[in-house]
């Protein structure tokens, strides 16, 4: 198997992610097929495709809950499993049963189970303070005691992201963050990831591309194959090969040619 750079070398070229000649299948069934992609480190990229396509895969690659068929995948210039601490993940399906009785901060510091020996509830001063910290970032300091369950669909989701904060992440993987809630709430999130964007590299998977890509800045493309776009505030190319159906405020750039989309670097 061809090996990537040392990770001393990875880390000298400022890339956040790296996917070489990477095929994943479930069984018979091809998912992912020879993706080449770079992810430079501060980039904000959204990643869109078809149901079925190969988006949440993409994602659990990148954190170590799957591995390859053929390929490789650097993350942090490390091995995925080597690099998990420093990723934050808000899943496609954080639902709570809304019987237990949890509180904001509770959700919040589930965060910090990979770096707390001690287990389930048994938290120290520091992960406290860094679950204080996320929740300020999130704008919901004053509902730390508050039961989840009272909050808003938006104000949910920004706990999530809070819980996907609290163990100080280099890049932050969201999966579908604005399903299931308003269109302010929505705006009001990307807000927050503009400004989180600042400090961490963000790939978010999304099915609202016309509103992302105002904030965004590329636009990772999936369905079994990966394609790039840059992100335009113009109406743009109707991309019915990739999608079968329409997306807007998105145009092809000069990677595409007559024989298909070229696959390449992200740089913010």
């Amino acid at each position: 198997m061809h090996e990537l750079k040392t990770d001393h070398d990875e880390l000298k070229t400022g890339y956040a992610a790296v996917l070489e000649n990477l095929f994943f299948s479930y069984g018979d069934r091809e998912v992912l097929q020879d993706v080449n992609l770079k992810i430079s480190h501060g980039e904000f990229a959204t990643i869109v495709g078809p149901n079925g396509g190969g988006k949440t895969t993409l994602l659990k690659l990148l954190l170590g809950l799957l591995k390859p068929v053929k390929g490789n995948v650097k993350v942090l210039g490390q091995s995925p499993s080597k690099s998990r601490m420093k990723v934050g993940y808000m899943p496609q399906y954080s639902h709570l049963d809304v019987k237990f009785p949890v509180s904001v901060m509770d959700v919040v510091l589930m965060g910090r189970l990979g770096k707390n020996p001690w287990g389930w509830g048994r938290y120290k001063g520091e992960d406290r303070m860094a679950a204080a910290r996320a929740l300020e970032e999130v704008n919901l300091v004053q509902f730390g005691d508050t039961h989840f369950n009272e909050l808003s669909g938006g104000q949910k989701q920004r706990v999530f992201i809070a819980r996907a904060l609290c163990g100080d992440p280099q890049m932050l993987l969201l999966d579908e963050p604005t399903s299931n809630i308003d269109q302010e709430s929505e705006q009001s999130l990307f807000m927050l990831l503009k400004e989180l964007n600042k400090k961490m590299t963000i790939l978010l998977v999304s099915h609202d591309l016309g509103f992302a890509s105002k904030v965004v800045k590329s636009v990772i493309c999936v369905n079994r194959k990966v394609v790039i776009h840059p992100t335009t505030e113009m109406d743009g190319t109707v991309i019915k090969d990739i999608y079968g159906g329409d997306f807007r405020m998105i145009r092809h750039d000069h990677r595409c040619c007559e024989l298909g989309h070229e696959q390449g670097d992200f740089h913010g």
